[in-house]
């Protein structure tokens, strides 16, 4: 497996133009090629490696939902649970061929969960102004009316009726 291209690459349209959440994405592409990269015999600490920094990452994108008007659970807080559950399944399992497929099967999910979800979150942080390092809200009264159901994308999320 050494010499392996990565399935994923770091590419500007990854980019959502919020500097926490954009380094956190470019090291979760980092730690996945790494785990794609990784000879057998270490393949299991850089998959620990991945599920640490995912689950840190995930619970801060949750954190920022909850400080800014999103139901728990929405359906972004969801899909990083069920995220976390299977990859630390892959753990448990610690199986060289399973961790691979779930590999490529991450590497395929990422880029459509950050162009949807990730995206619709970051332009929400950014309406509201909130700042990420600080958790400090300078524009509150732009929050929705009622809790964020959906993902906050628009194709997750139905539009308001005409009033």
């Amino acid at each position: 497996m050494e010499g392996m291209l990565s399935t994923l690459e770091w590419s500007p349209e990854l980019s959502l133009d919020l500097p926490v959440m954009d380094r956190t994405h470019r090291e979760f592409v980092d730690l996945l090629a790494a785990v794609e990269q990784a000879p057998d015999a270490q393949l299991f600490a850089a998959w620990d490696e991945l599920i640490e920094h995912t689950d840190t990452h995930f619970a801060r994108e949750d954190r920022w939902m909850r400080d800014t008007g999103f139901s728990i659970p929405n359906c972004h807080s969801a899909q990083h649970a069920m995220v976390m559950q299977v990859i630390r399944e892959g753990a448990l399992l610690a199986r060289v061929d399973i961790i691979r497929s779930m590999a490529r099967e991450l590497a395929t999910w990422f880029p459509e969960h950050a162009r949807n979800m990730d995206a619709a979150l970051a332009q929400h942080l950014t309406a509201v102004g909130y700042d990420v390092s600080s958790g400090i809200m300078a524009q509150p009264e732009c929050l929705p009316q009622a809790e964020i159901q959906g993902c906050g994308s628009a194709a997750c999320t139905p539009l308001a009726e005409p009033q």
